[in-house]
């Protein structure tokens, strides 16, 4: 049975090469095959030639290597953003300068494909795909997209690299492999490298690995920086993560990684619209490249619905509430797991909603639980502390990581009660004297509504007599979503994931884009995810639709004012 070895992107790396030559003969590989791109990332570009000539590696040009043997100006890698052209020119110039003529010339000579029966299978070789030498073959290709190549290509078995993120899979008959790159870590976290060994026999391609190559990757790096390559080439070295050329990543594979945007894509976002926490802020790491998560493209704050039903059926609420609501509730074991989850991945505030949070019959528990861990936030109505939740509120006073939120929507009964029941704006006013009595750090949003524009200075001075002041009372838009879609409640804004910074949020149902969508009836729009998800998979997933919706129209959405 023929066993063979294949890889690309060497991108002038002895030390994986090495490694991979030995690994490969280890396994009883017959024939060893390298699919171009023999400099570029790394710094000793002429060390690649002599292994591959001892160990009679066949070799096919990358587009780096077209490049340097006929002496282009760039390296041809197909890249459509500048900034990833300006971080290609810099490793391109490195390796023209560090090639010898004799390796460029030799270069020159090299096939741009090999055709050749293996086992009896038919096997097409290529760099890029069989459309271009520098044609990205991803996986998250469209069928139709990768159907394309294959056709052109009409092999039984289509090898190809240029991507650097190996993968394989089965398209119209036609069994590609991405072989990915030896000389560059996959974007996944890891050191190790990666290269395909394959088993054909009697027409069949009896299996492929796509083997991750542990090598003396601290070499690599001491050898790049001693030769001062920038030190975002090192690090990915270092540490699997790309940390350069990320446009030309599609958002499948680069919501994978580490880093997602340009630094320079961040948009200045006013502090006051990212909610009563302080404005976020990329870390000043130097990195030309920034994650989502944590950015002010995607705020650390973790939303959880804890219920749905309610005591109110307010005629704005989002998330359609009210005492018939279906409860949806959320354990108190599975919001424990989530707060420690939250922590893991990295979120520095929790907020809690409903429905009405405090119907819920362990929430005290949850909240201290919460609040241990993270500073939190608890939405209410404020209408229940009486009795045993009155009780319960004076426990949860002596908790400093703990804010209660309200709403009060007019300075006057008449104006609040109008949208959220008879009697509630009494009831809440008298609930906020409660949690101030007992010394609850207290915030109040006012939901504007047409009836009470004119009513924001008198509301103020009403909440200064409870100690609300200053920035712990703010006005927020009402929202087209829940029971205020449609025509329900004129004026209300009309809200997307297009437009919104993503702010993710758990409910009993699903992960969710935004807490102003956290009902999958009238907000379907907005999941992300249906069922129970981890957050590392949910944050996964958020960014990887935020590239989508940002590669539509190249535009970056705007934080919405949902926590003020």
């Amino acid at each position: 049975m023929p066993r063979i070895a294949v890889f690309g992107g060497v991108y002038a790396n002895p030390y994986a090469l090495r490694a991979l030559l030995d690994d490969a003969r280890e396994r009883g590989c017959d024939g060893l095959y390298c699919l171009g791109d023999l400099g570029g990332f790394g710094a000793e570009c002429d060390a690649i030639w002599p292994l591959l000539l001892e160990h009679e590696v066949t070799t096919l040009a990358g587009n780096y290597d077209v490049a340097i043997g006929r002496g282009d100006e760039d390296c041809g890698c197909g890249y459509a953003d500048a900034r990833d052209d300006a971080f290609a020119q810099l490793m391109y110039d490195h390796t023209r300068a560090h090639t010898s003529a004799p390796f460029a010339a030799w270069m020159a000579g090299l096939p741009g494909e090999l055709r050749c029966e293996i086992g009896g299978v038919d096997v097409h070789m290529v760099h890029g795909s069989p459309l271009a030498i520098n044609d990205f073959l991803w996986e998250s290709l469209s069928d139709e997209e990768l159907a394309l190549r294959v056709r052109a290509s009409g092999a039984q078995l289509l090898l190809c690299t240029h991507t650097g993120i190996a993968w394989e899979r089965a398209v119209e008959g036609t069994r590609i492999v991405n072989v990915g790159a030896v000389g560059r870590p996959a974007n996944d976290g890891r050191t190790e490298v990666r290269y395909a060994v394959i088993d054909l026999e009697r027409s069949v391609v009896e299996r492929v690995e796509l083997v991750a190559l542990a090598y003396d990757w601290r070499a690599q790096a001491a050898s790049m920086r001693a030769s001062g390559l920038p030190e975002p080439f090192v690090e990915t070295i270092e540490t699997g993560w790309w940390t350069t050329c990320l446009e030309i990543v599609p958002p499948r594979e680069r919501a994978r990684g580490a880093f997602h945007v340009y630094r320079d894509a961040l948009p200045q976002l006013d502090a006051a619209a990212a909610g009563w926490a302080d404005a976020v802020v990329a870390a000043d790491d130097e990195r030309p490249v920034v994650s989502l998560f944590s950015s002010p493209l995607f705020p650390p704050r973790l939303w959880v619905y804890s219920n749905f039903h309610c005591n109110l059926a307010c005629d704005y609420c989002v998330v359609a509430s009210s005492p018939g609501a279906r409860r949806r509730e959320l354990s108190a074991e599975r919001f424990f797991a989530l707060v420690d989850e939250a922590v893991r991945e990295g979120f520095g505030e929790i907020y809690v909603t409903g429905g009405e949070p405090f119907v819920h019959p362990q929430i005290a528990a949850m909240l201290e639980y919460a609040s241990d861990r993270l500073p939190t936030v608890v939405l209410t109505n404020a209408m229940l502390f009486t009795g045993r939740r009155r009780a319960e509120l004076a426990r949860l006073a002596e908790r400093p990581g703990l804010t209660l939120q309200s709403s009060i929507d007019g300075a006057r009964a008449a104006t609040h009660d109008r949208w959220r029941g008879a009697g509630s704006w009494a009831k809440a006013i008298d609930g906020l004297r409660v949690a101030a009595e007992l010394g609850l750090p207290l915030r109040v949003a006012m939901t504007q509504t047409p009836d009470n524009r004119d009513e924001v200075a008198q509301l103020r001075s009403l909440l200064e007599q409870l100690g609300i002041t200053g920035d712990a009372f703010a006005v927020r838009p009402l929202v087209a979503r829940g029971f205020a879609a449609g025509a329900a409640a004129p004026g209300a804004i009309e809200v997307s994931d297009a437009v919104m910074v993503p702010e993710l949020t758990i409910s009993a149902d699903a992960a969710h884009w935004h807490p102003v969508g956290a009902d999958l009836d009238s907000c379907p729009d907005f999941l992300v995810a249906r069922g129970e998800v981890s957050l590392a998979e949910a944050k996964r997933r958020v960014i990887e639709r935020f590239l989508e919706l940002r590669q539509a129209d190249g535009s970056l959405p705007d934080a919405f004012r949902c926590a003020v």
